[in-house]
């Protein structure tokens, strides 16, 4: 089993800033790689405040502003212009901040990139949703109209 220090939220296992211990496995092939996770040390202790300050820096401030936030982004559809071929298929895939920056040109608000979830992998035109959670109790869906930008 490795001990380890969460740097970012990992669906199922913990948030930033908590200490977890996972198979070794896990920790070498999935946290480390991706910097979810860094190794516990005894002087990793300090960083644990400082993740924990950064990330409810972050944090919608209360649940109410949650809410209603949550609201607001599952009332209407937000639309992504990318980039696509004749065919509809996209150059790349759709990433979490590229949601987040539709989000906020949408007028909806501002969401932490780090707070979503894609569903399944958007590589083509069409209708898409995806999870953001905005407080430790609130999730919301948002529904993307996936579109091809005009050449």
């Amino acid at each position: 089993m490795a001990k380890l220090i969460l740097t970012h939220e990992v669906t199922g296992l913990g948030a930033a800033g908590n200490i977890v211990e996972v198979k070794n496995g896990y920790a070498r092939n999935y946290l480390l790689p991706r910097s979810f996770a860094i190794t516990w040390t005894p002087g990793g202790e300090k960083q644990v405040e400082s993740i924990k300050a950064a990330r409810a820096a972050r944090a919608v401030a209360s649940l109410e502003e949650a809410q209603a936030l949550a609201a607001a982004i599952s009332a209407k559809p937000v639309k992504l212009t990318v980039k696509a071929g004749a065919t509809g298929r996209l150059f790349g895939t759709v990433k979490t901040d590229d949601i987040a920056k539709a989000v906020a040109a949408a007028g909806v608000g501002a969401i932490d990139k780090r707070n979503i979830e894609i569903n399944d992998h958007i590589k083509s035109t069409g209708n898409y949703s995806a999870t953001v959670r905005l407080h430790t109790d609130v999730s919301a869906t948002i529904s993307l109209v996936v579109v091809a930008a005009k050449k």
